[in-house]
């Protein structure tokens, strides 16, 4: 390889002079964009040796950035940008650079020490920040606290998981669909209205990730699904009787109400169904009901030119609004006043754009997403849960069975705050609705607003399960002293609470990530996780040096993470100090 041989011509003369031929940062990285680009892997031995007269030299640190360059480099950096850095200090090889190869952004000619000692600082584009997005962010994304103790039985299930992603599913998944069949029972009172905890869950998961668990979960409340049936069976075979009696009456058919189809009641609503069928469904189970599905692409390729239907149904089941629809066929119309859809889905990263096309319509915000990595790694089957699991989820679920009509029998539950929790909720949320807002321009404000109703949500489901209620207290003294209660409050002890809210940051920075699955809407470039966890990985206090060396360690473009700095700039995150290139987080 020509490339390769002239490399180490290059590096032997360094040798013999002793050279330090990249003084400063910028010329350090540029040395391994351009030795990567042309020469490869084979090149890193050569790379190592000319960093290595540095007093800075720090052989890990090398290789490690080498790597890095390997994997997310500059092709417009050549080879030539080493031959370059070398005749700088005077080191001349007698070889000439063969034909093609160009220093810092050429093919074929030279440019002064400043086109390539200089990182340009204005804006890359649109498409090259976003060509370093792929479905896996660059730093690995937060998972929940595992220290945390959750109430019976979200730890027992949490347990279940074999990596901290999957921990986190289990828990996102539980809490789902035992809060979609608490329904109107429980509620929490938010922005002057009553809401349940009836939460819509989008878990995306690369092939092989551990997400086939939320299969289990669903094992949980098919015991009331069942219940529902059989009761809707033992409807149905009434109606067939008193219909064959009612066909029998010949001319008294006239004088004789004729019987009525029961609703064709359910809890858990199919996926594989249109736009207008979960609607019919919901219609007939009173509002009520969960869609759990584990491919997402189920529902996207079923609804296919309802999509309308889905969307408006989904949005709407998310506030509690009222569904209604026409039957052009009778002329039925059919309402219900209240709706209680919960939704459970995953699917893989390519996935969430045929059910979610954009963020503009309101149903991006209404989710609560969670991204989960694929396991590299492979894990033993046989000795983490040696029992049967889809036995113990049911066995789980005929006990939620059991406690769930109990719960019913008691009436009303509400979540009540304390006004202390009630200041720190409100203060985390400012707090991060403003970061939105400077940081991912107004994209993802929404997508807070409603975080904080779902955060409700799963207080109120952790609160009843841990099970400190009091009686309503505003009932009366009267129905106390008899013993008539109807309505109890739901407290949530300080732990409780600060476990649900831990839930925050790391279900943001799950959601910002996913939003770069999806096209920009009103503007033409976007953040993601990546960049918010580049910052937060920087000290209050950073150096222009401090902030490409960052870049470099975390595998960001050099460009792309000054674009990300003058974008802070301009929205005020970042604040300029005095001293020239150092910049304060505010």
């Amino acid at each position: 390889m020509e490339q390769l041989s002239a490399l180490h011509r290059l590096t032997e003369a360094v040798r013999n002079a002793g050279a330090d031929i990249a003084p400063t940062y910028q010329e350090y990285i540029q040395l391994a964009f351009a030795i990567t680009t042309d020469c490869g892997e084979a090149g890193r031995q050569d790379f190592l040796t000319l960093c290595s007269f540095s007093p800075k030299y720090d052989p890990r640190a090398a290789d490690k950035l080498f790597s890095n360059a390997l994997k997310n480099g500059h092709n417009n950096v050549h080879i030539g940008t080493a031959f370059h850095l070398a005749e700088v200090c005077g080191i001349k090889v007698q070889s000439e650079i063969p034909h093609g190869w160009g220093t810092l952004g050429t093919q074929g000619s030279h440019s002064s020490s400043a086109s390539h000692t200089r990182t340009r600082e204005e804006d890359v584009s649109a498409h090259e920040e976003e060509n370093l997005l792929d479905s896996n962010p660059l730093s690995p994304l937060p998972t929940f606290d595992e220290h945390t103790h959750w109430p019976y039985p979200l730890e027992r299930i949490v347990s279940y998981g074999t990596s901290r992603a999957q921990c986190d599913v289990l828990l996102l998944g539980t809490v789902t669909v035992l809060g979609a069949s608490m329904g109107r029972h429980v509620r929490c009172a938010y922005g002057g209205k009553m809401i349940s905890p009836c939460l819509q869950t989008f878990i995306t998961a690369l092939p092989a990730s551990g997400k086939g668990v939320l299969s289990l979960v669903r094992l949980l409340v098919e015991p009331l699904h069942d219940e529902i049936r059989k009761q809707v069976a033992e409807s149905m075979a009434s109606y067939r009787r008193e219909k064959a009696k009612y066909e029998t009456l010949g001319k008294e058919r006239a004088k004789t109400e004729p019987p009525v189809i029961p609703p064709n009641k359910m809890f858990l609503i199919s996926g594989n169904n249109t736009g207008t069928g979960i609607l019919q469904n919901l219609m007939d189970s009173d509002g009520t009901g969960l869609i759990c599905e584990n491919e997402a692409d189920t529902i996207s390729t079923a609804i296919g030119s309802e999509y309308g239907h889905w969307s408006d149904t989904m949005r709407k089941a998310f506030d509690h609004d009222g569904l209604s629809y026409n039957r052009r066929t009778d002329r039925e119309y059919r309402e219900v006043k209240k709706s209680y859809l919960a939704v459970l889905l995953s699917g893989t990263p390519a996935q969430v754009k045929p059910l979610i096309p954009s963020a503009e319509n309101g149903l991006f915000s209404r989710q609560v997403f969670y991204y989960m990595p694929a396991i590299h790694e492979w894990q033993d089957q046989f000795g983490t849960h040696n029992t049967d699991m889809e036995k113990l989820f049911t066995a789980m679920g005929e006990e939620w069975k059991r406690q769930l009509d109990a719960l019913k029998q008691g009436g009303l539950y509400t979540l009540k705050f304390t006004e202390e929790q009630q200041n720190e909720f409100n203060k985390l949320f400012s707090a991060l609705f403003l970061h939105a807002h400077t940081n991912q321009n107004d994209e993802m404000s929404s997508s807070v607003a409603r975080m904080a109703v779902n955060i409700c949500r799963i207080a109120t489901i952790v609160g009843l399960l841990r099970g400190d209620l009091t009686p309503d207290a505003e009932l009366s003294a009267d129905n106390l002293k008899d013993g008539i209660v109807t309505r109890w409050d739901i407290h949530l002890s300080p732990a409780d609470f600060k476990a649900v809210i831990g839930l925050v940051e790391p279900l943001y920075i799950h959601a910002a990530h996913i939003l770069s699955f999806l096209p920009p809407t009103e503007i033409n470039r976007r953040t993601n996780a990546d960049r918010d966890s580049f910052f937060n990985g920087m000290p209050p206090t950073f150096s222009r040096a401090e902030l490409l060396e960052h870049a470099t360690e975390t595998g960001i473009n050099a460009n792309t993470a000054q674009s990300w700095l003058h974008r802070l700039l301009k929205h005020g995150a970042v604040q300029e100090m005095a001293s020239k290139g150092h910049y304060r987080k505010t």
